[in-house]
């Protein structure tokens, strides 16, 4: 996903077909808890690890951006977080068995409406 699509669950719905769901944003400092609330919601709601990839700095109409990029596990808690403002790498193990003994002992997805998405 990118940046905005964070704001609309049906878009990062999960019927079964990935384990990471990636964001990578210019999400604003002044939204930061925002940020963070909805990257855990979309990692509850589909039961999948969530990475957001944020920037940092100061863009040209002097929007702050502190980063904040981190990882979270199926279950909403976070698993790592890059120290807010830095640019950097941190790295982090997700357990595909976690994964999918979590997915086995709380099938939720065996009650996800069906949907599709007309244009």
């Amino acid at each position: 996903q990118i940046c905005y699509d964070l704001r609309f669950p049906v878009w990062a719905k999960n019927t079964n077909d990935y384990d990471v769901l990636v964001n990578v944003a210019n999400w604003p400092a002044n939204r930061n808890d925002v940020w963070e609330t909805l990257l855990r919601a979309r990692a509850i709601e589909n039961q999948s690890y969530v990475v957001g990839v944020n920037r940092v700095g100061r863009d040209e109409n002097n929007i702050n951006y502190i980063g904040n990029s981190l990882a979270i596990d199926p279950k909403g808690k976070i698993l790592t977080v890059m120290p807010n403002p830095n640019e950097g790498i941190v790295n982090v193990s997700l357990s595909r068995t976690e994964l999918d003994d979590f997915r086995e002992k709380f099938p939720v997805w065996e009650d996800w409406d069906d949907f599709s998405i007309n244009k």
